[in-house]
């Protein structure tokens, strides 16, 4: 049986008269001192308690030097869980340098930071904000999250979580979001050897984020509100160019509003005696064998992009005029792209009320659902709407389509 202590090690005495404060772990009656790079005097240490004296006068700092201990005490037990769970006969030169390793690593917040702060580096910046937007919320739940190490992170912890953002009126989809966040954070960290396997708190018989979803309101357009958009234009220039960039999105694809503002002029490819538009959704271009997305270049859209040419300005080399500064990059290119992205929904709302659109608030992702409801009330397999819509498995296009218009349910009770 393995035990540990801290004691000081009495051998190596600094000119201040302190010492390391040491572990002491004895297997089979051999011992390893392994420092842990405090240092205490006779006077400030508890020997008993192995523990800094609990006096203000002599260790001003023994609530934080002793609180680092405790850390220290955790890491210790679970390098001890983790060998016991893998059968691993140890030695002390084999705890040592789990010890070692362990003590660099595991801080979730230090990760989390630099995993957002690469997500920018690299572009993704939508996805760096979905992790700060965690980290932030994880904060506000736990004042000591800037301590915890990953070890900590288990289904205890994730079901108080899951209460704390039920106490903030937080709904399913909302919970969601956050923990695929959490969880994914904590897969990566898996990978890079920064977390252990062992208390994962999202396995099987873990916590089920799936069960957090709440179905959402439909958000296609019935057919008659499509071909007012389609065929009415406006005199309005910013409602008639947001009707525009609403057909746009639906003729490519359902295509996002931040992929439509980052196409170029280098993404129109002619082959097979056609012009194509070829690109890879923002959101997942960098997931392994994704494919990029191929839409031909049908009258519908060729109009749409000479209007766009002819009435109004295109900077660089954009297809659209969403990005309206040229320069951008990163960080400040994606916040921009989301400021349009907010100015053109409030023009669609505006657009909406002159049609005469009532039956659902009218926003860019609307044309997304509506092109996907459109293909499959027109029998178009799920497989194909699946991959016209770039998802990478069945079950999120599923999302989209979990429903059939109610007028095929209309028609089906007919042979009652």
């Amino acid at each position: 049986m393995a035990t540990y202590k801290f004691i000081l090690f009495a051998g190596n005495e600094r000119k201040d008269g302190s010492f390391p404060v040491s572990i002491r772990i004895t297997k089979e009656r051999k011992s390893k001192l392994i420092r842990t790079g405090l240092v205490s005097t006779k006077e400030q240490w508890n020997e008993s308690d192995g523990r800094f004296v609990s006096d203000k006068k002599i260790v001003p700092k023994f609530k934080i030097w002793n609180a680092r201990l405790s850390e220290i005490e955790t890491q210790i037990n679970e390098i001890f869980r983790n060998f016991e769970i893998e059968r691993v006969d140890w030695t002390l030169n084999q705890f040592e340098e789990a010890f070692l390793n362990k003590a660099s690593k595991g801080k979730v917040k230090d990760y989390f930071n630099k995993t957002i702060t690469t997500l920018k580096d690299t572009g993704h910046v939508g996805n760096s904000v979905c992790y700060s937007r965690t980290l932030h919320m994880l904060e506000l739940f736990d004042s000591k999250f800037d301590k915890k190490v990953f070890s900590e992170i288990d289904i205890k912890y994730v079901k108080a979580f899951d209460v704390f953002l039920q106490k903030r009126e937080c709904k399913g989809n909302t919970r969601k979001y956050y923990f695929k966040a959490l969880r994914a954070i904590l897969n990566k960290a898996i990978q890079d050897q920064e977390a252990s396997e062992v208390t994962y708190p999202f396995g099987k018989g873990g916590f089920n984020i799936s069960a957090l979803e709440e179905e959402t309101a439909k958000r296609y357009l019935p057919h008659e509100d499509m071909d007012k958009l389609k065929h009415t234009a406006v005199k309005s220039h910013a409602q008639e160019l947001a009707r525009r960039l609403f057909l746009f999105s639906y003729y490519c694809y359902g295509i996002s509003f931040i992929d439509a503002a980052l196409l170029t002029k280098n993404n129109i490819i002619r082959y097979n005696g056609g012009s194509y538009i070829v690109y890879k959704r923002n959101k997942t271009k960098e997931a392994k064998k994704v494919k990029p997305i191929q839409i031909k270049i049908t009258s519908e859209i060729q109009e749409l992009m000479d209007w766009f040419a002819s009435n109004t300005i295109l900077v660089e080399d954009y297809l659209l005029p969403i990005v309206s500064i040229p320069g951008y990059k990163g960080e400040q290119l994606y916040n921009h792209i989301r400021s349009r992205f907010g100015r053109n929904n409030k023009n669609l709302a505006n657009l909406a009320q002159t049609l005469g659109i009532t039956d659902m608030k009218l926003t860019s992702y609307v044309s997304r659902h509506t092109m996907a409801m459109t293909l499959q009330d027109n029998q178009v397999p799920r497989e194909v709407i699946s991959q016209i819509l770039g998802h990478s498995d069945l079950s999120t296009t599923n999302t989209y389509l979990d429903s059939f218009a109610s007028s095929v349910i209309d028609e089906a009770v007919k042979v009652l």
